[in-house]
């Protein structure tokens, strides 16, 4: 139904209404406009009405929901027989609200009532799309804030610094796309004196994978003060993420766990549907560490290989996670070869100054362009003994 409310010409009022007309609109402009609080603007434009033409009532309607939002004075019952309703439209004739109001002797309304409808309805429409976009703004700057403060917590949860292990570089970074996200770094001390070290990417991105990723950091570290071999504590980790139900299924995490032991100068690997680690051995080898099951969480029961290397002096190693190799520079990806080879050909045994290349390789092949997924690396370098000692120098 269309609702038309007629444009009366100024001649047909004499000059004393026109003045107490305006007066009149003026005085309700600024009630109206008196507050930035949506249900507060209605509530005052029911009243001018109540108040300014001696309604009985006035009352205002969600268009979606049909409930009342704001009302003054006797306001009328459904099916608000012999009531006036008009809508309230926005400047897009969007309807806003529709107002609903009742005279006392139930009559028609006079034309200096339709005309002060008019432009009350315009300035209540007004008012509300003010109060509509202040209230998105409050309510933007505290999810901005609590958002801050879930980054500011999200890096006190990532190492503070590596693991200082005589003979070795180590390195790590972590940089989301958004304030938070999905993407994990951990390095552990274990009772034994080896060092578990863990790289994680939650399928998503933001506070949602954040959440989750936070989740998976509590499960690890509870497990790993177990005596548990790596592929046990892939799988334990795998059975109790699947366990907490249909949305954690949904966002399953991809991990790679390495345990250094920096006596035995071996890694031991266990890849859980994460991307290829790379192991570079001091002849220019490159070994792939490949996945030996799914993602943690995305099925039950899953069972995971351990993959044991030689870690001779003069080696080094790169995990990663899908946002250093799913880089974009129109519709050429930057991906797995180019990034092995960025870290197989730094001249540099020092693992942040590693990452440092790397990065910069995958920056100038984006152009510098604005980062599109979370982007986490740790390199691991077992240094030679001319290597140890250009380090200390």
């Amino acid at each position: 139904m269309d609702f038309v409310i007629p444009s009366l010409p100024q001649d047909d009022f004499s000059l004393e209404q026109q003045v107490a007309r305006l007066q009149a609109l003026l005085e309700a402009s600024r009630q109206v406009h008196s507050t930035i609080r949506v249900g507060e603007v209605l509530t005052q434009a029911a009243k001018v009405l109540v108040q300014e033409l001696e309604m009985e009532g006035a009352l205002f309607l969600d268009p979606h929901t049909t409930t009342v939002t704001a009302s003054w004075g006797n306001a009328p019952h459904a099916p608000y027989e012999n009531s006036h309703r008009l809508p309230l439209l926005s400047k897009e004739k969007h309807v806003l609200a529709e107002l609903i109001m009742t005279r006392p002797d139930g009559g028609p309304l006079s034309l200096y009532e339709e005309d002060f409808l008019e432009g009350l309805m315009l300035q209540t429409a007004v008012a509300l799309e003010n109060a509509t976009l202040h209230e998105r703004d409050l309510k933007w700057a505290r999810v901005q804030q609590d958002l801050d403060a879930a980054r500011t917590i999200q890096r006190s949860l990532l190492p503070s610094s590596m693991p200082q292990i005589s003979g070795f570089s180590i390195a790590g970074r972590s940089n989301t796309c958004y304030e938070v996200g999905g993407d994990y770094l951990d390095t552990i001390l274990l009772p034994d004196g080896t060092h578990l070290m863990v790289v994680a990417d939650v399928a998503g991105k933001g506070l949602a994978s954040a959440i989750v990723a936070t989740s998976f950091r509590a499960a690890l570290r509870s497990l790993a003060s177990q005596p548990l071999a790596l592929d046990e504590l892939a799988a334990r980790i795998c059975e109790q993420h699947w366990g907490e139900g249909e949305e954690a299924q949904r966002r399953y995490v991809t991990a790679i766990f390495l345990r250094l032991e920096p006596d035995n100068g071996e890694i031991k690997v266990v890849n859980a549907g994460h991307n290829p680690g790379a192991l570079l051995l001091p002849n220019g080898k490159i070994h792939l560490i490949e996945a030996s099951g799914t993602p943690l969480g995305m099925l039950p029961r899953v069972r995971y290989t351990v993959e044991t290397l030689a870690f001779p002096r003069g080696s080094r190693v790169l995990l990663y996670t899908d946002g250093m190799t799913e880089v974009f520079r129109g519709e050429e990806e930057f991906g797995t070869d180019r990034l092995v080879a960025a870290f197989s050909e730094t001249s540099s045994s020092n693992a942040g100054t590693i990452l440092d290349s790397v990065w910069d390789s995958v920056n100038k092949f984006s152009c510098n362009a604005v980062q599109s997924d979370d982007m986490t690396a740790l390199a691991i370098c077992h240094l030679n003994s001319s290597q140890q000692e250009f380090a200390a120098r």
